[in-house]
């Protein structure tokens, strides 16, 4: 069920918060040995939630939209007393000593946990195999990645394992794996949701969104998240956009040049062409358009979330956070520090410290980083300049459907080709959305519609639009 059908149910008593969380506690013992979307299930405490929602609900006549609607968390938010891992060997332990403010505010809405949800370790990569803890399979294909870094949250949404599910995303990863399973994922503006209490990647980049089954869904969750927060100085009081579009009939589209290259898989290509034809009536103007600085996007990606990594990731040492080395196998604390950081981090972690670490080193930083800074700047000059004549932005997700999993593991450049249309709206900090559109044999393919800041409205009304037409 969607999270108004539900809504709806327990409104009209004709189910309890208690029961359907039992049902989704049970489908997950029983299913999710083959997925693997879960890392952590919190049996007992999600149905004390669920009772405390009963009775919420019970009382109050006019309860917060998400009371008794049970959830996943993706493993790197931090619940209070629960375990969080970010998908590492090295907080394998790790219990997380206060909630993050997203969860302060599902709390306060009455939301249901039903646990932790598997990804790659840190967030750092495109299908969950990178995880510590195994990886996530498709749900539309057990042989297929789930995508990432957010596959196990979109694959418990798929799984019908939850009614929606967050997840964060610093390139891609929500709605890169909302792509390859079929499902609605939104990268809000940057600043838009506070941060407190995710664990960090790439400051300048991270998100935490909504995975859901429908775009209502997805703009239900976003507005319970939302909000300025004083631990996070980044973050602001949402501002709607200031041109607001009443109708359809009044947007302006661009459909990306780049998008429908020959890179991009034939059905998709062919699909996004025919929203050219079928909505020429429909909108006021849809155009194809050429935005020439997004084919530097993902080096530039690459080497400004590398080089925050390294910085964000130097905290764990194995001396405050997370396991550390046996004492018999260090001398000195340069030991202790080189054995605890290469045993508990996993290949990409390493690669991507590594990069970073170099991109900001004396002779360097100036030929990598500070120049792709300068790139960043012209990446989002671009994008103001396409909006300033268009309201939203219409590209893939992904260039293709869920790949094999062990297919891309071994080839760093071809997985982190996966992220090449989502990195792009990162290094914006835009708001984009990613709904399911296509399908190749049972394999998802998701579109993506990107907007302005604070166009998160807009971009939601014609998401509904396009999946309505379909």
């Amino acid at each position: 069920m969607t999270i108004i059908e539900l809504r709806n149910k327990l409104k009209n008593k004709q189910v309890s918060s208690f029961e359907i969380t039992q049902e989704y506690l049970q489908k997950i013992k029983k299913e999710d040995k083959k997925i693997h979307s879960f890392l952590d299930i919190y049996e007992k405490d999600a149905l004390e939630m669920a009772k405390r929602a009963d009775k919420i609900l019970k009382e109050n006549p006019h309860p917060h939209p998400l009371c008794g609607i049970p959830c996943a968390i993706k493993d790197n938010i931090l619940i209070e007393g629960h375990i969080t891992t970010a998908g590492s060997k090295i907080l394998e332990n790790y219990i997380s000593p206060y909630d993050a403010t997203v969860i302060k505010k599902l709390k306060d809405a009455g939301v249901v946990f039903l646990g932790k949800t598997n990804l790659d370790e840190f967030a750092m990569g495109s299908s969950t195999e990178n995880s510590a803890f195994g990886p996530t399979r498709n749900p539309n294909d057990l042989n297929r990645v789930a995508g990432g870094s957010s596959g196990g949250s979109a694959a418990a949404v798929k799984s019908d394992f939850c009614v929606f599910a967050l997840g964060s995303d610093t390139g891609g990863s929500i709605r890169e794996p909302a792509s390859f399973c079929g499902v609605v994922g939104l990268k809000p503006t940057y600043g838009s949701v506070s941060r407190y209490g995710l664990i960090a990647m790439a400051s300048s980049l991270d998100v935490i969104g909504p995975i859901t089954k429908t775009v209502e869904d997805a703009k239900i969750v976003f507005e319970a998240i939302r909000g300025r927060d004083p631990m996070d100085s980044t973050s602001f009081d949402f501002i709607p956009s200031e041109k607001q579009i009443k109708k359809i009939k009044d947007l302006k589209i661009a459909i990306l040049k780049e998008g429908i290259s020959d890179d991009v898989d034939p059905l998709l290509k062919e699909s996004i062409l025919r929203l050219k034809k079928d909505f020429k009536n429909d909108v006021s103007k849809i155009e194809i358009v050429s935005l020439p600085s997004i084919n530097y996007a993902l080096p530039t990606y690459y080497i400004i979330m590398a080089s925050e990594v390294s910085t964000n990731l130097a905290r764990f040492d194995g001396i405050r956070y997370g396991k550390s080395a046996d004492p018999k196998e260090y001398l000195n604390v340069d030991e202790f520090y080189i054995k605890t950081r290469s045993r508990f981090f996993g290949p990409e972690v390493k690669r991507r410290i590594m990069l970073g670490t170099y991109s900001l080193s004396a002779g360097y930083y100036d030929e990598f980083y500070s120049k792709a800074c300068r790139v960043q700047g012209k990446i989002i000059s671009d994008f103001k300049k396409l909006f300033s004549k268009f309201d939203l932005l219409i590209l893939p997700t992904s260039p293709y459907p869920a790949f094999k999993l062990g297919e891309k593991i071994d080839d760093p450049v071809q997985m982190y080709l996966s992220d090449i249309f989502t990195v792009p709206i990162n290094l914006a900090q835009l708001p984009a959305i990613s709904i399911p559109f296509a399908k190749k044999e049972n394999l998802p393919l998701g579109l993506q519609i990107v907007g302005p800041k604070y166009s998160e409205d807009k971009i939601f009304n014609f998401s509904k639009f396009i999946m309505n037409s379909k």
